[in-house]
């Protein structure tokens, strides 16, 4: 079953539970779903018979809902709206359960080692000027695996030692 229907699912049982939360955040992740797949539909990309996303497509949407909610929490809480802010955490953390678990920092490091060490080996010395597209190369290894922030955090670490 695909990401996409297993939410369908979901709505349903959050229906008959009565979880209104739940309710309202699933039925948002569906209409992004379905507006997604409107404008592929539009653009030919997809024909009109296809009604689900492939499952990357969806993760990659939940994604952005992801980054969506945490910077709606970090402006609540710097305008002084606790309220909304543990709301918005309350939906983080349902669309959290739809992604696969990301790398820790130790995953990363030993990757970014290996990394640094073949650049170094190549007669490609990393300085501060080329960090960002060490990064580039690093989170397209990892697509989706691992947190940008965290990728960045480990490979400025390492280079500043």
């Amino acid at each position: 079953m695909s990401l996409h229907e297993q939410i369908k699912n979901q709505i349903k049982d959050a229906m008959r539970a009565k979880d209104a939360l739940r309710l309202e955040t699933l039925r948002g992740l569906s209409a992004l779903f379905t507006n997604e797949l409107i404008a592929k539909q539009v653009k030919g990309d997809v024909p009109a018979s296809v009604t689900t996303l492939a499952d990357e497509e969806a993760t990659a949407l939940i994604r952005r809902s992801v980054k969506q909610r945490k910077d709606s929490i970090d402006q609540f809480q710097k305008g002084g709206r606790a309220d909304l802010a543990e709301k918005e955490s309350a939906e983080l953390a349902i669309l959290e359960t739809f992604l696969p678990k990301m790398m820790s920092c130790d995953e990363i490091k030993k990757i970014v080692e290996v990394k640094i060490a073949a650049n170094t080996a190549a007669g490609t010395a990393l300085d501060k000027a080329k960090i960002g597209q060490f990064i580039g190369q690093i989170m397209k290894d990892l697509k989706g695996k691992a947190d940008g922030a965290d990728v960045k955090a480990v490979i400025e670490s390492l280079l500043t030692k």
